[in-house]
């Protein structure tokens, strides 16, 4: 469970508690060396600077859908952040001095958790449905939705900006 700070909002009806429409499926797992949120990375650059390599396992059924994906040197990873609140609609980070609404955010928690992470391609093993990846800013376990490969000439936007926001 989380704390709710000052500030903060939840949603009348936990998302977690209403009937699935999606029916989305777990394609894999992630195999990290994060196990709790205190050393978990916050983000994608603070697991690059941590070292940490990671693996994306992929169940038996979806791995023909790794053809060619050596090809890319990146990947997009669409992950379901399963441990993450999913009733909390305004957030007030930590290092934020007001609230925030959460699709203003990069935070976990959020009506449907799911994670994007943009990683650097190591290897690819079909026939083990292994993907070595440089690495990952979610719990070992964490739930794979998707997988793409990630084009620069269309994923990338340089010029992209959050206001009052130091991207450094």
């Amino acid at each position: 469970m989380f704390e709710k700070r000052d500030g903060e909002k939840l949603l009348q009806t936990d998302p977690a508690d209403m009937p699935a429409d999606g029916h989305i499926v777990f394609i894999g797992r992630i195999a990290s060396p994060w196990t709790s949120r205190q050393t978990c990375p916050k983000n994608m650059r603070a697991a690059r600077e941590a070292g940490q390599a990671a693996t994306v396992l992929i169940d038996p059924a979806y791995r023909d859908g790794l053809l060619a994906l050596e090809r890319a040197s990146h990947i997009v990873i669409l992950s379901w952040l399963h441990h993450a609140p999913r009733a909390l609609i305004v957030q007030r980070p930590r290092h934020a001095a007001e609230p925030k609404g959460v699709f203003s955010l990069r935070s976990p928690a959020r009506p449907n958790p799911v994670g994007l992470h943009i990683a650097r391609l190591m290897a690819v093993d079909i026939d083990n449905g292994r993907i070595d990846i440089d690495a990952i800013d979610v719990f070992d376990g964490t739930p794979v939705i998707d997988i793409k490969p990630y084009f620069a000439s269309t994923d990338a936007f340089p010029e992209a900006t959050i206001a009052g926001r130091d991207e450094k």
